[in-house]
């Protein structure tokens, strides 16, 4: 079978399409035959070590797949050869088949196109956890969301929308954020590519006071971090929850710590890959609300691009030019 491997540090022009053995299902493993990748952006850190997680090379990137489970190991019972399944990788997900923990799997609705199933898990869980457990999101609060066309975002403004708030698109073209108000925003603000002086800075923090108005936003989804965190914490409502989503925009932000002092606001983490291993049982909870959000149309991802495995590589650098909107994914034959 074929594999996209990272056989040493750096980009994806490092990556090589190489010939493996087929895994097998050892005990508690289920074989996936892969039909799509959904391409995130631990795909762009991972390969070049970056990550939280650091995997033994060679290894694929891939952090969500969708497929058929083509063989089960001992124990395994919750599927079997033939299901329609999605999964949480973490990485090895860009190649022809995976073994990866049975548990991980989840069964989709026949219904579902393996796109949509590779777009899915990391997306809306990620921002299902950050909005539904971090931040306890309540039907009438404002949310602004940053990096608002992107995967993790555009889910954010899809899932605020379902759980009654008022959401602002906050994204770095007017064509981003007409893509989230066709998908639910209620309102949309353009702000300008950094880096920025300390004037820019300040000029960013009056753009998004005025957008969440004169109250601030009871919630800020932060998928980019950089310099646009300190400007978007500026505009947080009193008592307001700035959730740290990702870093998409490049560097870490150092954040004044009398801001949260002067706001009586909360600064939240959102790690929902540690969080899907300490709480399992919640995890597949979570899962299945989104599936039935998906059911009933209320969900859908956005996959704007696709891409075969032999230009996965491609999809990798597509996605870290911060050009993407939606989801992109990788579709294997």
């Amino acid at each position: 079978m074929k594999a996209l491997l990272s056989k040493e540090v750096g980009g994806p022009d490092t990556l090589v399409l190489e010939d493996v053995p087929s895994p097998e299902a050892k005990p508690g493993f289920a074989v996936v035959q892969v039909k799509a990748v959904g391409v995130n952006f631990p795909d762009v850190l991972i390969i070049e070590d970056k990550y939280q997680f650091k995997p033994q090379r060679p290894f694929a990137p891939g952090g969500e797949i969708a497929g058929i489970v083509k063989s089960v190991g001992e124990g395994v019972t919750h599927v079997k050869p033939g299901d329609r399944v999605l999964g949480n990788t973490g990485w090895g997900g860009m190649a022809e088949e995976l073994a990866l923990e049975a548990a991980r799997l989840v069964k989709i609705p026949d219904n579902m196109p393996f796109d949509d199933a590779a777009a899915f898990i990391m997306t809306y869980g990620t921002s299902y956890h950050a909005l539904k457990d971090r931040a306890q999101l309540k039907p009438g609060q404002s949310l602004m969301v940053l990096g608002a066309a992107g995967g993790v975002g555009l889910a954010a403004v899809e899932l605020g929308k379902v759980m009654g708030a008022r959401v602002i698109a906050a994204a770095s073209s007017q064509e981003k954020v007409d893509l989230c108000l066709s998908r639910g925003a209620d309102s949309g603000v353009v702000y300008p590519k950094g880096p920025f002086d300390k004037e820019g800075q300040k000029a960013l923090g009056a753009t998004f006071k005025e957008a969440t108005g004169p109250d601030g936003a009871d919630v800020i989804y932060d998928a980019i971090g950089d310099a646009y965190a300190e400007p978007a914490l500026r505009s947080i409502a009193w008592e307001g929850k700035y959730l740290v989503v990702g870093f998409a925009a490049g560097e870490i932000p150092k954040i004044p710590l009398n801001l949260a002092l002067l706001k009586g606001c909360e600064i939240v983490g959102v790690f929902w890959g540690a969080w899907v291993g300490k709480n399992p049982k919640r995890h597949q909870e979570s899962v299945q609300e989104l599936l039935q959000m998906y059911a009933d149309g209320k969900i859908k991802p956005h996959v704007s691009e696709r891409f075969p495995l032999a230009k996965a590589a491609d999809a990798i650098k597509h996605l870290a030019s911060r050009k993407a909107m939606g989801k992109v994914v990788v579709t294997i034959d």
